[in-house]
Order: structure tokens, then C-alpha cells, then sequence
């Protein structure tokens, strides 16, 4: 079985509840851009193991029960001993845009690179068939860390894996564009899957047309680039040519949170499933349309929901 290891950060989320204004109007939840992709990617009936580090507090305790329980490979989540799980609040407005506010700073996934068991874990990865990670999986790290999983990228190369990346951007998690722009250019040329938004790399390249996006990464080496960019679609561009692919269906959408991670998800599980990536992007967008027209970053399963191929 095709085995994948995604790298990144799981929070509790808060979520408004109906009309309710007080305090008693939050839900909690669970979120963070990987996170919501290895979620997506286990319901598809993937082998994905999530690396990160949660606490050993009450919620940290609850969001491991709550990941199991969707199937992911939990073996390489660490404890850190003295640091929780970080936590954000979402709010959406009536066209279902997103706002946010992160208690992050000091959260166990931050340090995970530091604990002794880390070592294990990265080995582990690089013996995958696909690794996963985002700008954000970056940007929670110390430029150490950066480069530890710089150099994992290396090694499943090495090992002959595949890298996917998402160049998801949050300028608060940076000291500047210029940082996380120099990122983006150490990484790129160690991908092998790019899943870029336009609107994230219009904020760290500035504005630029679609095709000039995928220019980029494929000037770097990287053989196939899914350049996401909201209702318009997507562009594919591999080495066999450039497709531009539009959703199969307009929705008004209920909560945009977590549509880029999932159509990264529901692209990649198509991809592994053997199907080109032409074919793959609408099996991204149809998981993205569902995201979005319910509530949270991750919402539950139901019976309309595109996990079968």
C-alpha cells in the first residue's frame, strides 16, 4: 500500500455557533491546513501518518482520540512535555469568508523537531512514498527545523518518493513576505507536487497572471504544478502540456475554510489512485465544494461526501 507522512500543525478550533454572541456561542473543533489535507487524505482509505507534537493537557489528549478515530497513522505524533496544543478562533461572514485569531506561539508542534523522537519520525518519513507539507509546516519552524525538513525532502527523493507542497501563506507567521518568499525559493527546487494558490503567491511574488505562477515552479524543476485560484478553477501544467480545469459546480459557499487543503487532498488521493493529473484536479474541486458548503475546517463525514473513486 502507497504510504504517505504529512508534517505540519494541529490546533483546536473555535468556531461560532448560530446567532449567539457570548462566550457560550463556541464550538470547539480541530484544524490546520495539513492536518485537514491527512484527515482527507485517510477518509480516501490512505496509509497517512500525521508528524507533529501535541502536549499532554486535556485538549492535546482529545485531539489525538479525535485523529484516530479518523484513521490516521498516529505513531510519530509526539508529546511534548512541557508545551499544548495551539489553538485558533474562526469566524465567517455572511459570503462565507474567513477570519482568524491564532494562540500559537508557544504550542508543542512548534518544538516537535526538538524532541529526541523526532529523529525516528524523520526517518520514518523519508522512506514514504509521498511526503506532504506547506509554507506553513515552514513557518512554525526555527530555520533549523527548516532545513531538517529541507533535508527530508532530499531523502525521500533519494528513496524514491514524492514531495507535494502548498505554499500556503500567512504573513503573520513570518517576519516578512521577503522571509517566507526565501522559503518558498529553498524548497521549490526539492517538489515534485505543487499546489500553489494564486492569491498566496500574488502576496509573496506579487500579481502576476496564472501562467506566469506555474512558470515559476516549473522553472524549478518540478514536474507537476496545480496552481489553485478559487471559483476560476485551477491550472495544471505538467511537462505534457497546460490544462486549465474549472469546478464542476458553482457553490455559494457556507465557510471557505480549509477549501485549499482539501482540494489538495482529493487531487493527490486521485493522483495516487492512477488517474493524470487533468483527471485528478476535478476530484479536488469536488472535495473542496463539499468542504465548503458545510461549516469548519474539516467537517464530518456524511453521506454526500467524495471519497470514492
Amino acid at each position: 500500500m502507497v504510504t504517505i507522512a504529512v508534517i505540519g500543525e494541529g490546533m483546536v478550533e473555535l468556531s461560532r455557533s448560530g446567532e449567539h454572541g457570548g462566550i457560550a456561542g463556541w464550538e470547539t473543533h480541530h484544524g490546520g491546513d495539513a492536518l485537514n489535507s491527512a484527515i482527507h487524505l485517510a477518509r480516501f482509505g490512505l496509509e497517512t501518518g500525521f508528524i507533529s507534537a501535541l502536549g499532554a493537557d486535556p485538549l492535546s489528549r482529545a485531539l489525538r482520540r479525535s485523529w484516530a478515530e479518523e484513521g490516521l497513522d498516529l505513531t510519530h505524533l509526539l508529546t511534548h512535555p512541557d508545551r499544548n496544543a495551539g489553538l485558533y478562533a474562526i469566524e465567517t461572514d455572511a459570503e462565507g469568508e474567513r477570519s482568524f485569531a491564532y494562540w500559537r506561539s508557544d504550542s508543542a508542534a512548534r518544538a516537535m523537531l526538538d524532541l529526541p523522537e523526532a529523529e525516528a519520525a524523520l526517518a520514518h518519513a523519508a522512506r514514504c512514498d509521498l511526503l506532504y507539507l506547506s509554507l506553513i509546516s515552514l513557518a512554525i519552524l526555527p530555520p533549523a527545523g527548516r532545513e531538517r525538513l529541507a533535508g527530508l525532502c532530499r531523502d525521500v527523493r533519494a528513496h524514491g518518493g514524492r514531495v507535494a507542497f502548498d505554499s500556503n501563506f500567512r504573513p503573520r507567521l513570518w517576519s516578512s513576505p521577503a522571509e517566507a518568499r526565501a522559503a518558498v525559493e529553498a524548497i521549490g527546487p526539492l517538489v515534485d507536487i505543487a499546489l500553489p494558490t494564486q492569491v498566496d503567491e500574488a502576496a509573496l511574488f506579487g500579481p502576476e497572471p496564472i501562467d506566469a505562477v506555474a512558470d515559476r515552479w516549473v522553472g524549478w524543476g518540478v514536474a507537476e504544478v496545480a496552481v489553485k485560484s478559487g471559483a476560476d478553477g485551477c491550472l495544471v501544467a505538467t511537462r505534457d502540456g497546460r490544462h486549465r480545469i474549472a469546478p464542476p459546480r458553482a457553490v455559494v459557499a457556507v465557510d471557505s475554510s480549509g477549501a485549499g487543503d482539501a482540494f489538495n487532498a482529493g487531487y493527490l488521493a486521485a493522483r495516487l489512485a492512477g488517474r493524470a493529473p487533468a483527471q485528478a484536479a476535478p476530484a479536488g474541486h469536488e472535495l473542496a465544494a463539499w468542504t465548503i458548503l458545510r461549516r469548519g475546517a474539516i467537517p464530518p463525514r456524511d453521506h454526500e461526501a467524495p471519497y470514492r473513486f
